[in-house]
């Protein structure tokens, strides 16, 4: 008798890395089945929420593993069609969006769909953190505040080309219209009753490329990295801004908290909305609750490399967005002496 070899799911979208992904299909499951997997494809539709109906449908179907490839939105759908479930099947990723956060949090690459698939042939995994947002499900990323909303403002030909963060960095030209909100928040670690323009939790050191807004963070312990932002002053904001981008200093700025905690109860207090964000998308709005399920998902991932840091493309990188919020605000942020690279007179 010829002993069944385990299911794998490829849920692909296809208008992913501009519209590339096909291409690559057939090299993935050849990956697949040299991994051992019976491996089959599915393609994402334009039908609402396709990739989370696939992939909740494979996991009822006893598939031992989901591979999500898209942008971090096609990830975050097979997430949240995989977390409800008593039993979950592995996941992998193969990123073809323009953030990818958790890839790289994952030292999963970027660049070569065939290469991330790859990584499944090594055999390390990780049980990963998922974050549940009433209930909805994130994976990298969870926050809300005016700060945050600017983000729904902003071309998207910008998001394409800065992270989730730093692209706030670039439409520097927006701070002004920062406001705090009366917020209440709810940690383990206390209740914060103020004013904020930003609370975020993150799961992973990856934030929009930098691993230095959450410095500390630690994939699988449980806890969500809580940073908030108690100023909307336009001044305090480029100076947290420019600690962020030398070396994570604004974690000890009276304008943040920075803690950790396994829940959060976030709530505008006046009464107006504030909208969620969860990986990078709209998620509904507060009064919510999220909580840290610890080690919910088996994800494949290049762990021999995770400690690695490659901080030449970081501070290349940095640099850019500091010139850049220099050049707006007409302020020397990192006290070199100049403003910017001395183009802005």
């Amino acid at each position: 008798m010829i002993a069944m070899r385990p299911r794998a799911r490829l849920i692909y979208n296809p208008t992913s890395g501009n519209e590339g992904m096909r291409r690559y299909v057939a090299d993935i499951l050849d990956v697949l089945e040299q991994a051992g997997y019976e491996a089959s494809a599915f393609q994402t539709t334009a039908e609402p929420f396709s990739a989370k109906k696939e992939a909740s449908r494979a996991t009822e179907a006893g598939f031992a593993l989901i591979v999500g490839a898209g942008g971090d939105g096609t990830i975050n759908e097979v997430v949240n069609g995989i977390a409800p479930h008593k039993h979950r099947p592995k996941m992998a990723l193969i990123p073809a969006g323009t953030t990818n956060d958790y890839a790289r949090a994952l030292r999963i690459p970027r660049d070569d769909p065939v290469a991330a698939a790859k990584v499944i042939l090594k055999g390390q995994t990780l049980r990963m953190d998922i974050g549940q947002a009433n209930s909805h499900y994130f994976m990298n990323i969870a926050a809300g505040g005016l700060l945050t909303e600017l983000t729904y403002q902003v071309p998207s030909e910008f998001k394409s080309i800065f992270g989730y963060f730093a692209y706030v960095v670039k439409a520097a030209e927006m701070l002004p219209a920062i406001q705090s909100v009366p917020m209440h928040l709810e940690y383990d670690d206390g209740v914060y009753d103020g004013p904020a323009s930003m609370f975020l939790l993150a799961m992973t050191n990856s934030v929009g490329g930098f691993e230095q807004i959450v410095p500390d963070s630690s994939m699988g312990d449980g806890k969500f990295s809580l940073i908030v932002v108690k100023t909307g002053n336009f001044g305090d904001m480029l100076v947290l801004i420019a600690k962020v981008l030398n070396g994570g200093r604004h974690v000890d700025d009276s304008n943040i908290i920075y803690t950790k905690t396994s829940k959060l109860v976030a709530t505008r207090k006046d009464g107006g909305e504030m909208k969620i964000n969860l990986d990078g998308d709209y998620g509904g709005s507060a009064p919510m609750t999220f909580v840290n399920l610890k080690q919910h998902i088996e994800m494949f991932a290049n762990v021999d490399e995770i400690p690695k840091k490659n901080l030449d493309i970081d501070l290349v990188r940095q640099q850019g967005y500091l010139e850049e919020v220099e050049n707006i605000s007409h302020q020397d942020l990192n006290g070199d002496g100049q403003i910017a690279s001395g183009d802005d007179k």
